[in-house]
């Protein structure tokens, strides 16, 4: 009998041992402190209701609204590792085509843990960057859920008999006005929903010229609410030289959406896809 309490003595005394390592390893998840330098990571994070170990965003962050109740550090090219440090993380995502590398050391000799996501622009580089963040979060089935709804978005959207030929400008104002090209997020989406690239031949953006866009001669003209807003507008957009000669400045044909949406490829990217794809239904039925 003594030899069984004796037993039962030390099974009592490890258990009193590990438990208190067990509620250190909650605790310490429980105190993660993120900030996002991405947009698309922000919204995806509270997508899988994670969002109350965020501490700070970037300028990206505009979705869900909620974002602009957290500190705002700018954009990630102006971000400095002193701004970060204020929050007191433990932890920096971004993408790794986006972040400097002189940050990345500079957060690392501060022991924060960068952690830096692949992507790409497509339905499936949605779908991984959303189970790579859900598993580093270890909210892989909340992750699965989010990605089945993006299948069923992007089932709905249709083919369409002639694709329109699509213009993305980028605008802040008058004075910055750049066209998209190939390898960008608005190339991907505008095929994606049934479209055409209006201009090719080169990577990323270029300056907006009266001779490339009357050489492109889009049907449609695409921007950012913000970038309509930022030209006034309508008025504004079809007075920018050269566009008045093309098939979309006479037909005034425009459509414009937020920007996380538009260019995000995060959980919403079905629907931005489907959105899009109803758009240029209507215009092909105007013709």
């Amino acid at each position: 009998m003594q030899k069984i309490f004796s037993i039962l003595g030390i099974a009592l005394f490890l258990f009193s041992c590990t438990t208190p390592v067990q509620e250190k390893q909650e605790n310490k998840k429980e105190n993660k402190r993120i900030v996002s330098l991405s947009g698309t990571l922000t919204e995806i994070i509270y997508a899988l209701h994670a969002e109350k170990e965020l501490v700070g965003v970037d300028v990206t962050s505009t979705y869900p609204e909620q974002t602009a109740k957290l500190t705002n550090l700018g954009h990630i090219r102006m971000v400095s590792a002193e701004g970060i440090l204020g929050l007191n993380p433990t932890h920096v995502i971004g993408f790794k085509d986006e972040f400097n590398p002189t940050l990345v050391e500079q957060l690392k000799k501060a022991n924060i843990e960068v952690v830096l996501f692949d992507r790409e622009f497509s339905v499936a580089g949605a779908k991984q960057v959303i189970r790579d963040c859900a598993k580093w979060l270890d909210q892989q089935v909340a992750g699965e859920t989010l990605t089945t709804k993006i299948d069923t978005d992007v089932k709905a959207v249709e083919k369409l008999a002639a694709k329109p030929a699509v213009l993305f400008i980028y605008a802040r104002g008058a004075g910055t006005l750049m066209v998209a090209g190939d390898d960008s997020q608005f190339k991907s989406m505008i095929e994606l929903a049934g479209g055409k690239n209006a201009v090719t031949g080169f990577v990323d953006f270029k300056p907006l010229t009266t001779e490339s866009v009357v050489a492109a001669n889009p049907d449609v003209l695409l921007m950012f609410d913000s970038g309509a807003n930022s030209l006034n507008g309508e008025g504004g957009i079809f007075a920018v030289p050269g566009v008045s000669m093309t098939t979309a400045g006479k037909q005034k044909n425009l459509i414009t959406m937020d920007g996380q949406l538009l260019s995000g490829f995060g959980p919403r990217v079905g629907e931005a896809l489907l959105l899009l794809n109803k758009e240029f239904k209507k215009l092909a039925a105007q013709q």
